[in-house]
Parts: structure tokens; sequence; C-alpha cells
């Protein structure tokens, strides 16, 4: 029932690559529940776009969103549907984090991660 057209959901499956940043730029919100994620890559593009983030508070993604994000419980639908209401209709709570989730995404960037990881390997 949640692809229903008039729920404002609609279930798209795999996406390319080429159209990751429109859709992030249309998105109202990125809602990216997980119980287990490795690092969340989706999280940091959807906030470098603008994209209001709502993520797990189970996982990495907690980490990686840090402050700039809403964090709830991937099994509590309440909660869940609670944070993205608030975001859509509190348009200070929205701004704010528009704001602090293009600073965090600037914190992470590959030439960051490869610096680092040549770094550690010339300490081993």
């Amino acid at each position: 029932k949640l692809m229903e057209k008039d729920k404002g959901i609609k279930y798209l499956g795999e996406v390319e690559d080429k159209d990751l940043k429109g859709l992030y730029n249309a998105a109202e919100v990125l809602v990216h529940l997980s119980l287990y994620e490795g690092f969340g890559l989706t999280v940091l593009e959807a906030m470098r776009c603008g994209t209001p983030v709502v993520v797990s508070n189970t996982s990495s993604l907690k980490e990686v969103a840090g402050s700039a994000a809403l964090t709830v419980s991937p099994l509590n639908i309440d909660e869940i549907a609670y944070n993205i209401y608030n975001i859509l209709e509190d348009s200070n709570l929205r701004n704010r984090l528009i704001e602090s989730g293009l600073k965090q995404a600037k914190l992470f960037s590959w030439e960051k991660t490869a610096r680092q990881t040549l770094d550690l390997y010339h300490s081993i």
C-alpha cells in the first residue's frame, strides 16, 4: 500500500548514478533506515544536495550524519513518522538540517579518504 500514488511515495527500484543528484535535489527528505550500514554514502550525497536526512540510530549512519540529521529507531514507526512530519512542517528545523547537512558533507571527501589511507600505510 505504501506505493500508492496518493500517498506521495513511489518505489523506484535501483536508480542509476547519473540520476541520483536530481532525485536528491527534488526530495523533501531522505529517510535511510538501516539496521546495519557499513558507511552511509547515501546520507552524505543527500546532505551535499541540501536534502534533510533522517537516519537509523542503530548503525554507523548516526556517526556519518553527526548532528546534521534526525536519528530514529528503524523499528519505531511512530518515531519515524513524527520526525518526517516535523521536517516537512517546520521550516526552521528543515533549514537548520539543510545548513548543518551541507557543513557535515564537507567533512568527507574521496581525496581526504585517500590521504588518510596512504598515511596509514606509511605508518605501518
